[in-house]
């Protein structure tokens, strides 16, 4: 059945309703999911039933118009699918009339998300302290709410945590069935309760930032737009806490990483390392206002993982030339972010700091290491810097083997591109060839 949400009038075309669809999954995903489960119950019947109404609309659209309020009209589509599915499952009529509740009147934004007197005054950060409940690990809380809210695959969310999809769909699982099993309500917790679910999303929004900044397949290796809410959601979570220097250091970070955007890339889309990049074009406003937020956050004499890797990223924004870049002093950030987050992508990154602080074999020793422990297989990064520690030694045929290694591995068309590049730069210097 139909929504009976009015629509402007009038064919829109594939192509126009298309764009229009793309612009409210990224607005309405997480709130039409909401809805349903907060309802429901149920996890995967409100992801399923959000998903049938999506390709509804990529039905409809084209020939009806795109509607006045997408998201009353995907929550009144979603809510008539759990309908038919729940009376085909003969569930009991006293569920039935709770989902059967929840009318969208026309024109209207859809059903209110319960704030409980949060305080949250954004709509998707206060799902996102929703789903980020204590009783599940915090790995489980993030990787839960990046799949439900942000709408990211299984296997964006499995490559963001260097877990296999099969992995991480069982995680998935297991978390959904615990939270039916203790019968954990979908709702947001009071004001309260907010900092014991911080660290959850703070993880949602570094992950969120991360697959806009360098995303984890496809064609493109920035999406813009997941960046962009990132630091917005980030911005609001500051205001609402702004004794939490922990938020505060994730939101230097965003700034100052994505102040390098429009320079990462070049003008045919190749990727462009930040040694080579044009500084000039750095967003000089974001950078200063990030070195800012970060100083504020340093002074409270709390430090965190976010605060650490926020002052590692001004190391890099803050220095005129590539070659006056401290990274000796990055090395030992980097050594102090390892207390707090003990894992061999940290490490991997100390690797390079202390490669290029006091020499490629230095860093080569420590890259040993981490490929003995075996903890990184399957992660391109990891051939990928020993690749270059080994150009930069000169042992072009031994580089080339490693760039081999990390083509193969990389799920971005970009960076299989650049490290094609770069093969074919040690292969004409080894006399091998590129491959």
């Amino acid at each position: 059945m139909a929504p009976a949400v009015s629509t402007d009038a009038g064919s829109v075309g594939v192509a126009a309703a298309q764009a229009a669809l793309d612009a409210a999954f990224r607005e309405e995903w997480g709130r039409v999911v909401a809805t349903l489960i907060r309802v429901t119950g149920d996890w995967d019947l409100a992801e399923e039933c959000a998903q049938d109404a999506f390709a509804m609309a990529l039905q409809r659209w084209p020939a009806d118009g795109v509607p006045r309020r997408p998201g009353a009209w995907l929550t009144t589509a979603a809510r008539n699918r759990a309908i038919d599915v729940l009376r085909r499952r003969t569930v009991g009529a006293a569920k039935l009339r709770e989902v059967a509740a929840l009318a969208v009147e026309p024109g209207s934004p859809g059903p209110p998300v319960e704030t409980h007197h949060s305080g949250v005054p954004d709509d998707r950060l206060r799902l996102m302290f929703t789903c980020c409940h204590p009783a599940l690990t915090l790995e489980a809380r993030v990787a839960l709410t990046l799949r439900t809210l942000a709408g990211l695959t299984t296997a964006e969310i499995a490559r963001a945590f260097l877990a296999s999809e099969a992995t991480m769909a069982k995680r998935l699982v297991r978390a959904k069935r615990k939270i039916g099993d203790a019968g954990i309500p979908y709702r947001v917790p009071p004001a309260h309760l907010l900092p014991e679910r911080l660290p959850g999303v703070l993880g949602v929004l570094y992950l969120l930032f991360n697959e806009g900044y360098a995303a984890s397949a496809g064609a493109d290796l920035i999406r813009s737009g997941l960046s962009a809410e990132a630091i917005r959601l980030g911005r609001v979570l500051t205001r609402l806490m702004p004794s939490e220097p922990e938020a505060s250091g994730l939101l230097a970070l965003m700034l100052l990483h994505d102040a390098r955007r429009d320079a990462r890339l070049d003008a045919d889309g190749e990727l462009v390392p930040l040694e080579d990049q044009d500084r000039s074009r750095w967003d000089a406003a974001s950078i200063s206002e990030g070195v800012a937020i970060l100083e504020d956050a340093l002074r409270r004499g709390r430090p965190g993982p976010y605060q650490v890797q926020a002052a590692i990223a001004a190391c890099h924004v803050t220095a005129a030339r590539a070659a006056d870049t401290d990274w000796a002093e990055i090395a030992l950030l980097y050594g102090q972010l390892a207390r707090f987050l003990p894992t061999p992508v940290v490490e991997l990154n100390r690797a390079v700091a202390v490669a290029m602080a006091f020499g490629p074999d230095e860093g080569l020793r420590l890259v040993a290491g981490l490929e003995e422990s075996g903890q990184l297989a399957g992660y391109h990064l990891l051939p990928a810097t020993k690749a270059d520690l080994l150009r930069r030694l000169g042992r072009a045929a031994e580089a080339a083997v490693c760039y081999r290694q990390a083509m193969e591995l990389a799920s971005t068309g970009a960076e299989r591109r650049f490290l094609r590049r770069r093969l074919a730069e040690v292969g004409s210097s080894a006399g091998t060839g590129a491959g």
